[in-house]
């Protein structure tokens, strides 16, 4: 998962940070308004975990900011403002859920997990595409019943392939997603098309289908068209 912590302690940032990325997951700081403001604007998330107040502003603006733009991050509000008020204003905005400090961890990657499943696969742990079988929990993956053993980013570009089905996806966006906004975004883009073969083909070693077209200078399309 990609996701913006918007955390202004920083010793909270830090253990939340720790946690995720011990679990493989692509974590981005912003500690204050300004700088969260522009995260937001700039790119997409799987989940932003959202403090309410910040250096420089409040966070239930981001939330309207992100939701009038019509973005589909899911944002989770973590706030010690514990009120029925606090909370029903932050899921009348758009928020996907409210969790109260202080927390524990394993609580937090519960809901982080529940709100990214909802968002992207319907609730489901398992994706299903034709021969292709992706747990996204136990992060194994079957095609053709035979067990697939792949990398962690090749695994994170099949399922960002499977949440993106039918879309063509930059190259740009797929550096983004993997890697985050401390990747260099040169044009040289070898790394990416490694990954790519690599991952297909393995899945041509179970016999399954090429599903992923190349788009000549922009990126790839998963598609069973």
């Amino acid at each position: 998962m990609k996701i913006l912590i918007v955390e202004d302690e920083y010793a909270l940032y830090e253990s939340i940070f720790d946690y995720f990325t011990g679990e493989g997951n692509i974590c981005e700081h912003a500690a204050d308004f300004d700088t969260a403001s522009e995260k937001i604007e700039l790119y997409n998330y799987d989940c932003i975990l959202l403090d309410l107040g910040l250096p420089g502003g409040e966070g239930l603006d981001l939330l309207s900011k992100l939701k009038k733009s019509n973005k589909k991050d899911g944002v989770l509000i973590i706030s010690a403002r514990h009120s029925l008020d606090d909370r029903l204003r932050g899921l009348d905005l758009g928020a996907d859920d409210y969790l109260v400090k202080p927390f524990h961890l394993s609580e937090l990657k519960a809901r982080v997990s529940a709100i990214v499943r909802r968002k992207n696969f319907d609730g489901d742990n398992v994706i299903t595409f034709h021969e292709i079988k992706v747990d996204v929990s136990a992060m194994k993956v079957t095609a053709n019943d035979n067990a697939l053993t792949l990398t962690k980013k090749e695994f994170d570009l099949l399922v960002y392939f499977l949440s993106n089905k039918n879309k063509v996806v930059t190259k740009n966006a797929m550096v983004e997603h993997l890697w985050g906004d401390e990747m260099d975004l040169s044009d040289d883009f070898d790394f990416i098309y490694t990954h790519v073969k690599n991952l297909k083909k393995k899945l041509a070693e179970t016999g399954t289908k090429d599903y992923i077209k190349s788009v000549y200078g922009i990126g790839y399309k998963f598609t069973d068209a």
